[in-house]
């Protein structure tokens, strides 16, 4: 097993990975390294950031919401990240400026609590990082 840092794929991250679309070599290759070692995880937030997605016709998958998930999530052998009441407080309290939308909060302060790497191609997460209030990774 790696000693590289456990990482947290947002929503979008997650998406690309099951869709096989191109991401950043770097990340490709860390990424596939944290699921081989068990270090690869995925919040429950991104399930309902998905669900939401499809409900409201912005996002199309090949299949049901909840299907692609756990199929992700079996296929990466990616683990759920805790989502508890100090994460979802801590959103609220982020230090700095930091990025508006709450599941994106919610993701950021989930890999501060985790102490996880946060994977994104997100840049106001991505500027986050770069001031030094959360570690990412660029996919």
């Amino acid at each position: 097993m790696s000693e590289g840092p456990n990482l947290l794929l947002d929503t979008c991250a997650m998406i690309f990975v099951a869709n096989d679309s191109p991401i950043d070599p770097r990340a490709s290759r860390e990424i596939s390294e944290a699921a081989y070692d068990g270090r690869l995880y995925l919040s429950p937030m991104s399930a309902w950031e998905i669900g939401i997605g499809v409900a409201k016709g912005r996002l199309n998958l090949p299949l049901a919401p909840l299907d692609f998930v756990d199929r992700f999530i079996e296929r990466m052998s990616a683990k759920l990240s805790a989502v508890s009441p100090a994460i979802l407080i801590a959103s609220s309290n982020l230090p700095g400026p930091p990025h508006g939308d709450p599941m994106d909060r919610i993701l950021m302060a989930s890999a501060r609590a985790l102490d996880m790497v946060l994977v994104t191609r997100d840049e106001p997460i991505l500027r986050y990082g770069r001031n030094g209030h959360l570690r990412t990774l660029a996919c």
